[in-house]
C-alpha cells in the first residue's frame, strides 16, 4: 500500500517580501490539514478540499480571503476541484464574497449536471446551499492595488505591457 502524499502550492508570480514567511507557513498548514484527513483514511477529495479551504481562509494567498483586486478594484474569485478516480470535476468563477469557493466547486461536481457554473448562477447556487459569505478584501491587497495603479499610470510595468496599452488607450485611471 502506498503512503498518502499531499502537495500544495501557494500560487505563482512574484511574492512580496512581507508575505513570504507567512506564505511558507500557510502552505505547510494547508498540507498538514489535508494530510491529517488522509491519515484518518479520508478521501483524497476531502483532503484536497480542506487543504484549499485552509488557503482560502489565510489572507496571505490569492484565494478567498486576500484575493487580488481586479483593475476596477473588485473581487472575482474562482475555484475548481477534480476527483482523480472518476474524473468528475466542478469549477466556478466570478464570485464576489463567497468564503470558500472550493466548496461551491465541489457542490457543482457532486450536486449538479454541470462542470462549470459562473457569475450570478454560481451565486444563486451558493445561496441555495447556504454557503458562508465574507468580504475577501484585505488592507494588504488594497495597498498592492494602489501600488499597481500608480505604476500603470506611469507606464512603469514592463511585465504587463498589454494591460498598460489597454489602460492607456482607454483612459482607465486617467483621473
Amino acid at each position: 500500500m502506498q503512503k498518502p502524499v499531499i502537495v500544495v502550492h501557494g500560487g505563482a508570480g512574484e511574492w512580496q517580501p512581507e508575505r513570504r514567511r507567512a506564505g511558507l507557513e500557510g502552505v505547510k498548514t494547508a498540507a498538514k490539514t489535508g494530510f491529517d484527513i488522509l491519515k484518518k483514511n479520508g478521501s483524497a477529495l476531502d483532503a484536497v478540499e480542506v487543504a484549499v479551504e485552509s488557503m482560502e481562509d489565510d489572507p496571505v494567498f490569492n484565494a478567498g480571503l486576500g484575493s487580488t483586486l481586479t483593475l476596477d478594484k473588485s473581487i472575482e474569485m474562482e475555484a475548481s476541484i477534480m476527483d482523480g478516480k472518476s474524473l468528475k470535476a466542478g469549477a466556478t468563477s466570478l464570485l464576489r464574497d463567497l468564503k470558500n469557493p472550493v466548496r461551491l466547486a465541489r457542490i457543482i461536481m457532486e450536486s449538479t449536471d454541470h462542470i462549470y457554473i459562473v457569475g450570478e448562477s454560481a451565486e444563486k447556487l451558493a445561496r441555495l446551499f447556504n454557503l458562508e459569505r465574507r468580504d475577501p478584501t484585505t488592507e494588504l491587497r488594497i495597498k498592492y492595488w494602489n501600488r499597481l495603479k500608480d505604476k500603470l499610470k506611469k507606464g512603469d510595468v514592463d511585465y504587463l505591457p498589454k494591460t498598460y496599452k489597454l489602460i492607456k488607450e482607454n483612459h482607465i485611471f486617467s483621473s
